[in-house]
């Protein structure tokens, strides 16, 4: 797992009114209170499972080399 990649926080109440309310990947609500992680390479905060899923993927430069298939 790519950990140096994320920043993990805690969801606060700043956090989710001033940026966002939602995983940018699955758009799950994020809770007060809730561990979230902020992506250093794509600039945005994931729930813990997206994070999870993302890192797997990402080599140690924190760019993703493989995905699953898209629409396209």
């Amino acid at each position: 797992m790519n950990d140096r990649c994320f920043v993990e926080q805690i969801a606060t109440n700043d956090i989710l009114l001033r940026v966002t309310n939602v995983c940018s990947v699955c758009y799950a609500s994020l809770k007060e209170g809730a561990k979230i992680y902020y992506d250093m390479h794509s600039y945005r905060y994931l729930c813990q499972s997206c994070k999870e899923k993302l890192s797997e993927h990402m080599n140690e430069e924190c760019e993703i080399e493989k995905s699953e298939a898209g629409l396209f």
